[in-house]
C-alpha cells in the first residue's frame, strides 16, 4: 500500500546545533507548533528564557511558546508524525538509543550529510536496517544549505527526496518560505552519497587552501571532483541523475567556496600543518567529511572506481601522509 504524508503531519526536529536550529526557523513558517529534541541543558534553558539557542546561530530569536521542547526523545518522538533527523552523523546512533517509541506509520527525514562511521551506511540506509523504517517513509532534505545564511534569510535551495514524488512534495510544502525555494527528487541513494563525497571534496580544497594553493587550482581540482563523484554514482547506483542539478553540483561548489564550510575550515587547518587530533579539538562542529573519508574509501574496495581526490583525502587523514607531497602527486592525476 502506497504511504502519503498527511498535510497536517506533526513535524518534530531531532538536534539543536545549527543546522537543526535553522530547520526549526524553517518549519515554524509554516506549522503552528514544533516539538524538538534539545540534549543540552543550556540550550533548553536559553530558549525558554530568551528565544535563543545560546551555543548556535544566536541571532535567531524563537516564540517559545510554539515550541515543544524536551530533553527526552521518545516524548519528542511520540508527539511527531514526521521527524525530521538533524544531528550529526557520528552521533545519530547515542542520540536514538533510548528510543523505544513505534516508528510504524511515522515518516523520517534526514537532514544529515554523513554516513555511520565504521559501519560506512547513509543515515537513510541506517534507519532502514536498525529500526525498520522502509524506504517509502524516509526523506532526504539535501542541496547547498549553509545555516548560517538560512539563518540570515538568504535565499536558499533545499531538495526534498523521497520515493514517491507527491510525498517529495507534500514535504516541500512544510519547508517553503519566501527565503526557501524547493524542488524534488527520488533520488535517495544518489542525494545521500552526494552528500556524503562533496564533504571530502571540500576537505580536499581546505588542505589546498591551507597549502596556499589559489583559484585557478582550486577551480581544476573541484570540476574534477564533479567527475569523481559522477564515476562513483554511476558504478554504485546507476540511476537516470543530472549531476548539474544544484543538489548535487551545487551542494558540491557550495561547500568546497564558503566561508561557512565546516569541512574546507577542517581541511585548511590540516593544510596548514594541524593534526587531526588536534584540529578536531580545535573545531566547535564536526566536520562530516573526515567520517566519510574513511566510508568511501571502504566501499571502493569493492568497486576499485578511479577516484585520486578521495584516495589523497585519505591518505591524508587516515595514513598520516604528508599533505604537500600527497597533493604534489595528485596534480599529476587531474585534468
Amino acid at each position: 500500500m502506497k504511504y502519503s504524508i498527511d498535510p497536517n503531519a506533526r513535524c518534530a526536529v531531532i538536534g539543536a546545533g545549527s543546522w537543526a536550529t535553522a530547520i526549526v526557523k524553517i518549519l515554524l513558517e509554516n506549522e503552528k507548533r514544533i516539538a524538538w529534541y534539545i540534549r543540552e541543558p543550556e540550550i533548553r534553558e536559553s530558549i525558554a528564557a530568551n528565544g535563543t539557542n545560546a551555543l548556535y546561530l544566536q541571532d535567531v530569536h524563537f516564540d517559545a511558546d510554539r515550541l515543544d521542547i524536551s530533553g527526552d526523545v521518545n516524548e519528542v518522538f511520540e508527539q511527531a508524525d514526521l521527524v525530521v533527523l538533524a544531528v550529526p552523523s557520528a552521533y545519530i546512533k547515542t542520540t536514538l538509543q533510548p528510543l523505544r517509541v513505534s516508528l510504524e506509520n511515522k515518516f523520517i527525514v534526514s537532514a544529515i550529510k554523513g554516513i555511520i562511521a565504521n559501519e560506512y551506511i547513509t543515515i537513510a540506509e541506517f534507519m532502514n536496517q536498525d529500526y525498520g523504517v522502509p524506504f517509502d517513509r524516509i526523506g532526504i532534505v539535501s542541496g547547498p544549505s549553509h545555516a548560517e545564511e538560512v539563518a540570515m534569510e538568504r535565499l536558499t535551495y533545499l531538495t526534498m527526496v523521497c520515493k514517491d514524488i507527491d510525498n517529495a512534495k507534500v514535504l516541500g510544502r512544510k519547508f517553503a518560505s519566501r527565503y526557501i525555494n524547493t524542488v524534488y527528487s527520488t533520488d535517495i541513494y544518489g542525494v545521500e552519497y552526494g552528500a556524503v563525497l562533496k564533504n571530502i571534496y571540500a576537505v580536499a580544497v581546505g588542505i589546498c587552501t591551507g597549502l596556499g594553493y589559489g583559484d585557478n587550482f582550486m577551480a581544476v581540482l573541484i570540476a574534477n571532483s564533479a567527475m569523481e563523484m559522477s564515476r562513483f554514482m554511476e558504478r554504485t547506483y546507476p540511476s537516470p541523475r543530472d549531476f548539474n542539478a544544484s543538489v548535487y553540483l551545487g551542494d558540491l561548489l557550495v561547500t568546497c567556496y564558503s566561508k561557512f564550510s565546516r569541512n574546507r575550515t577542517f581541511g585548511t587547518m590540516i593544510g596548514k600543518g594541524y593534526s587531526v587530533k588536534s584540529t578536531m579539538i580545535e573545531m566547535t562542529m564536526v566536520a562530516e567529511g573526515y567520517y566519510s573519508s574513511a566510508c568511501i574509501n571502504q566501499i571502493n574496495k569493492k568497486f576499485d572506481i578511479y577516484m585520486p581526490i578521495a584516495d589523497a583525502v585519505y591518505r591524508i587523514l587516515y595514513q598520516k601522509a604528508s599533505a604537500a607531497d600527497t597533493i604534489k602527486r595528485l596534480q599529476k592525476e587531474l585534468v
